[in-house]
């Protein structure tokens, strides 16, 4: 079976897929976690993604809850799906208590794991044709982006197949400067 046009959006799986078309892409999955959580006081309305400099976020949730979570330089590489309730009491908790003083009395609700598909070069999306291999599109490597980025990636991954001019030039995420080993500069990643 053959297909003239690819598109590796394989998310934390991205390299696998790219090395069965002979690719060394720089993407790894990184283990994420976020925490559920119920405060005994409730925002007056939707707050919205908050992100300290230290990489702590949070933001309400349907049902007046908040989602709560940071990356960590010791989060595992590999397929790791589990979540600790210890992270949560021993490092997030109190540093959201020192930020929102409301906030030290909650309940945790649950908590989970994903995958980030992080790209080790620079953080930032692989976007556009491998440019040694014709008809393999990428769009990978958000570094949890994925989601904000999607519908704009779609659109572009969209038009560059039907020869298009794209809507938004998103060249400078290109694949170009992953097989030049020239990172893009990005201090924003959490």
């Amino acid at each position: 079976m053959t297909s003239p046009f690819v598109v590796n959006c394989a998310g934390a799986w991205a390299a696998r897929v790219g090395k069965t078309a002979g690719l060394q892409l720089p993407v790894e999955p990184v283990k994420r976690q976020v925490f559920v959580l119920a405060t005994a006081v409730k925002p007056e309305g939707p707050l919205p993604l908050t992100v300290l400099p230290s990489g702590l976020y949070f933001r309400t949730e349907t049902g007046g809850l908040i989602l709560l979570g940071k990356s960590m330089e010791e989060d595992p590489v590999g397929f790791h799906f589990t979540w600790d309730d210890k992270r949560f009491r021993e490092v997030l908790w109190p540093e959201l208590a020192a930020f929102v003083q409301a906030f030290d009395t909650l309940k945790l609700v649950r908590g989970w794991a994903g995958l980030y598909a992080v790209n080790t070069l620079d953080g930032n999306a692989i976007l556009g044709e491998w440019p040694e291999l014709a008809g393999f599109f990428l769009a990978n490597g958000f570094s949890g982006h994925g989601l904000q980025q999607g519908p704009a990636v779609g659109r572009y991954i969209t038009e560059l197949i039907l020869g298009q001019t794209p809507s938004l030039d998103l060249s400078v995420f290109g694949p170009e400067r992953i097989l030049e080993n020239k990172p893009l500069s990005e201090a924003g990643l959490v």
